[in-house]
């Protein structure tokens, strides 16, 4: 028996009977030799790791363009919150955390520079519409490894597609990922506004702060108790009913008064500019795009779609310094 075999019939004893075995995966597009070491889902979380688009993360914004300071949150950070608010919940409930921890690191790869700033931009200016979930996917099947993509289990790519409040996973380590990143951006975007001196928590209302607690360790923590409790044992991830309604409460009052605060976004329009302009560019000039997506196109992709394939893996800082050497004239040397 191999170790990656002698740690499946481990998950076939100890996990529960609602957690996805790494035995019974439904594979993956392109059939490729089993590792005697990994089981399925540890190599999705491993290739997710390794990949580009991860590492391109650490520069893309979370809620705050550029900011000023090592403390705030980036794409990278967030997903990192995400991803041990989920394994927290997959442990205590017996769910596989390795398909859990391979869908919360993969579920915003595909995320544009500037947030949803940037993600609105390109919805606005592609003729085909642009969703950062969709795009995720798009990263790990086709655009990673220079075209050959990550070829990853259907339960890691379903979880990640799925992710968003419109989705449902099909398993429930994906609906754990899903619940985890409200969680972290709730978390963390109210403690980089208090940062911010955008708000206080004072601020937050006193019927919010009675049920989740007055600080963000207290507000992740009664969360996180009360999806465990109220899952345990049960084919769903859910919230009581109070705990949940606050939870709703907050995420209205993070709307209101840090997502659409006119301190914090005042320089999204001029992102989404920005991205419209690069988009345009690479539209009408497709020729300069790198050779990896001049092949996409060659081999039957929309020019739109390929041109928010590049746009949207950018960086912040890589998407400035483009749109200088594109747009910003130089300085006559000779």
């Amino acid at each position: 028996m191999t170790i990656r075999e002698s740690l499946e019939q481990r998950e076939k004893e100890y996990l529960s009977k609602y957690a996805a075995l790494s035995c019974e995966s439904k594979g993956r597009d392109k059939a490729e030799p089993q590792c005697d070491i990994r089981p399925v889902y540890q190599r999705d979380r491993d290739r997710i790791i390794h990949c580009k688009a991860f590492r391109r993360l650490k520069d893309k914004t979370q809620v705050f363009l550029a900011p000023e300071g090592d403390h705030y949150r980036t794409r990278l950070t967030h997903t990192l919150e995400v991803s041990q608010n989920a394994r927290t919940i997959a442990k205590a409930l017996r769910l596989n955390e390795d398909l859990t921890e391979a869908i919360a690191l993969g579920h915003d790869l595909g995320h544009t520079p500037f947030g949803h700033a940037g993600e609105r931009a390109l919805d606005r200016v592609c003729p085909l519409g642009f969703e950062h979930n969709v795009q995720s996917v798009r990263t790990v099947e086709i655009l990673e490894k220079d075209g050959a993509g990550l070829n990853l289990t259907w339960e890691t790519r379903d979880g990640i597609l799925n992710h968003q409040t419109s989705g449902m996973p099909s398993t429930l380590e994906g609906r754990v990922v899903r619940i985890s990143d409200k969680i972290a951006y709730i978390h963390h975007d109210m403690d980089d506004a208090v940062r911010a001196g955008i708000l206080t928590e004072m601020d937050v209302p006193l019927e919010i702060r009675k049920v989740l607690g007055s600080t963000p360790g207290a507000r992740l923590d009664t969360l996180i108790h009360d999806i465990i409790t109220n899952s345990m044992d049960k084919d769903d991830i859910i919230m009581s009913e109070e705990v949940g309604g606050a939870m709703k409460d907050i995420r209205k009052f993070m709307f209101e008064n840090v997502y659409t605060n006119p301190i914090a976004k005042s320089e999204e329009s001029k992102a989404e500019e920005l991205v419209e302009r690069l988009y345009d560019y690479y539209f009408t000039h497709p020729e300069k795009l790198p050779k990896q997506y001049i092949d996409l196109m060659n081999n039957g992709e929309e020019r739109a779609r390929v041109a928010c394939d590049y746009v949207a893996s950018m960086s912040d800082r890589y998407a400035i310094d483009i749109f200088d050497e594109i747009f910003v004239p130089k300085s006559w040397e000779y």
